[in-house]
């Protein structure tokens, strides 16, 4: 669900990072005032995993399209909202700086779409309630069906404010919708697996977390990225993912960004930043198995990386407490 800046207008775009840079630096606040350092680690190593889950799409049978897990609610169940937006900001960030993976000048709404519609709206309103009543199964998949397709009528909405491609509101939101309830269902199905695996291991960990994380735990999650970034991408769907389907239905000849300032800006930072474009080696793809190590390289760098940012970007916010209110 990754938006490229082609999709949305200068207005749109900066409405979006204001409103994200906003949420953004709430929930740095709310770290900042908690000074819980304790918590960084897990944030690091369910950063890399995010990253590289989100790297391997998966077919939807009957349909030419695929989609891939978000993991915004497992992050919102395992840290608690604020650290889950900041890791989500983190792993979206990096993937468009550093891999073109959605546009610079859409990172607002991509954030907004993927991360705080789901850890916000979906997470307190649907899973917390039905997990305090035992049935946190039924609250991930509920959560997650209904984050994905309220982050499916977002992007609906901000392209079609953005009036750049002529997309009819209607008939884009009776292609997005359909194609992003089943992506919904397995990534609910893919969470509640995660947090019954972590409730029988160390139910502790789950929010509110009073527990201390092992060295096991982290390692566990940790070397389940490496995994997922270095093998299963290999087996990945190449067919297009639900935005791209959705777009190519209805506006087959849609283009690149237009040319106003803020896109042009924007895309000449991503050229420069982008070393492995589409998780990608440079140059022509002459072989399969230069394909899949390209794949691979770009997954283990990007889950390093993304790692390296959150763990650093957590310490610094938790080192650096609030003064108390003066009384």
């Amino acid at each position: 669900m990754h938006m490229g800046d082609a999709l949305i207008s200068a207005t749109v775009g900066g409405t979006f990072w204001a409103v994200s840079g906003a949420s953004l630096a709430g929930a740095s606040r709310r770290l900042r005032r908690e000074g819980d350092e304790s918590r960084v680690p897990l944030m690091g190593v369910l950063g890399a995993f995010v990253f590289a889950v989100q790297m391997v799409n998966f077919a939807i049978p009957g349909t030419g399209s695929s989609g891939h897990l978000v993991g915004a609610l497992m992050l919102a169940a395992l840290l608690g909202p604020p650290a889950a937006l900041l890791v989500m900001g983190s792993v979206l960030l990096v993937q468009a700086l550093f891999f073109a993976d959605g546009g610079l000048l859409a990172f607002g709404c991509n954030l907004f779409n993927m991360g705080i519609l789901p850890i916000f709206v979906a997470f307190p309103l649907l899973y917390a309630p039905l997990a305090r009543r035992g049935r946190p199964g039924l609250g991930a998949l509920l959560a997650a069906g209904v984050g994905m397709e309220l982050g499916a009528l977002a992007v609906s909405l901000e392209t079609v404010a953005s009036g750049l491609t002529g997309l009819s509101f209607r008939a884009f939101l009776l292609a997005l919708l359909p194609i992003h309830l089943p992506i919904g269902l397995v990534e609910g199905v893919a969470t509640a697996l995660v947090l019954r695996f972590v409730a029988r291991a160390r139910p502790g960990l789950l929010v509110p977390r009073p527990e201390p994380i092992g060295r096991r735990v982290l390692g566990t999650i940790l070397g389940a990225a490496v995994l997922v970034a270095g093998l299963l991408s290999w087996i990945a769907s190449r067919q297009p993912d639900g935005l791209a389907w959705a777009t190519a239905r209805v506006a087959p000849a849609l283009g690149a960004a237009p040319g106003a300032a803020l896109h042009r800006l924007a895309a000449g930072i991503q050229q420069r930043t982008a070393f492995l474009p589409d998780y990608a080696l440079p140059g022509p793809d002459v072989n399969l198995l230069r394909q899949r190590s390209g794949t691979s390289l770009a997954g283990l760098l990007g889950g390093a990386v993304t790692l390296l940012l959150v763990a650093t970007v957590g310490w610094l916010l938790a080192r650096r407490r609030a003064s108390p209110p003066e009384a």
